[in-house]
């Protein structure tokens, strides 16, 4: 269901397999990625596709956590394309990292990365919960190395970290403190980078507030083309229009999607709406339906709608169009 992504890390990831003498066929097994796809820069391909050549990987490397830190520092800002750019004009840190959070699906992340503040401390969050666990050390290393990248390009320089916490087992920790800085914590319960807050305000050295709103600009627009060929809002519709009355929270629907809600939401925020909304309106819809039509009472319609009480089907019905169901049903049938 994901927004589809440039075909850039398949072929990044390509290479990298190719120095470390594995076959590209394997590589590329059950993907359905021909090989003269990676030649074509303007290409495009769905999550699932680059998750199964991250599988084939993952089944041929000896250790993934150390080949996902080599392969996450081959992410350079010019693989990102127009993404890329914005981070790299944007005023300040902070706007930065905004940005890229807020168009993350333009990237080649599995994480879903988002940034909190608290006590004096920027906490970068690197949540690989809707990860399975045959790739999720892989993409854990890929994707936290490429993040540091990302930011030692905006500076030219490694901003220090204040602490770094992994989801990851005890392991040599000298590969890690090469491109953190530092060395992590392992065997936590979640993956976190955190620094000081105060250089989120940092400004960056090619700032460019032109340039990085025109930027934006872009990724809206790449956004929306790219979603439109998978149609979040559309699958979550159909989802909710398939079985009238079971409809699923945003973390189940999420889960049935096989994302996590923080992405979903961000997904559907980015197509101009969101979950309680697309709720919302099929609600309405099927209410609608069913008071014009007839044959049901409104306790039975609110049951079937989900309410646990038909007070709270009138109030909401009120919210929707101003009126009660009662009266809705009396002006269609013009009684």
């Amino acid at each position: 269901m994901d927004v589809r992504r440039a075909i850039t890390s398949v072929r990044l990831q390509m290479a990298y397999a190719a120095e470390q003498g594995l076959d590209a066929q394997a590589c590329l097994a059950g993907s359905d990625i021909d090989p003269a796809m990676l030649h074509r820069p303007e290409a495009t391909i769905e999550r699932a596709q680059e998750r199964r050549v991250v599988e084939n990987l993952c089944a041929q490397l000896d250790d993934p956590v150390r080949h996902g830190l080599a392969m996450g520092q081959r992410y350079h800002l010019s693989s990102y394309g127009v993404w890329g750019f914005a981070l790299l004009s944007s005023p300040t840190f902070r706007q930065a990292v905004e940005l890229g959070v807020r168009y993350l699906d333009l990237t080649f992340a599995f994480l879903d990365i988002r940034l909190e503040e608290e006590q004096g401390e920027a906490v970068l969050i690197l949540d690989d919960s809707g990860l399975p666990e045959t790739i999720r050390p892989y993409l854990l290393a890929r994707d936290a190395s490429a993040v540091m990248m990302v930011q030692e390009e905006l500076f030219a320089s490694r901003i220090p970290l204040s602490s770094l916490a992994l989801r990851l087992p005890e392991q040599d920790p000298a590969p890690f403190t090469a491109i953190f800085g530092l060395p992590p914590c392992f065997d936590q319960s979640h993956s976190q980078a955190r620094f000081v807050a105060g250089l989120l305000d940092m400004p960056l050295p090619q700032a460019n507030p032109v340039t990085a709103r025109l930027c934006e600009e872009q990724c809206q627009q790449l956004l929306v083309q790219r979603y439109r060929q998978g149609g979040v809002a559309l699958r979550v519709r159909r989802r909710l229009l398939s079985q009238p009355g079971r409809f699923p929270d945003m973390e189940a629907m999420a889960s049935e999607l096989g994302v996590t809600s923080r992405t979903l939401r961000r997904q559907l925020r980015t197509e101009g709406t969101g979950y309680r909304e697309l709720l919302d309106e099929v609600r309405r819809m099927l209410a609608e339906q069913w008071l014009i039509l007839g044959g049901l009472g409104m306790e039975e319609i609110s049951d079937r709608l989900g309410f646990s009480e038909l007070s709270n089907f009138n109030h909401a019905f009120r919210r929707w169009t101003g009126q009660t169901p009662a009266r809705f049903r009396r002006e269609r049938q013009g009684k």
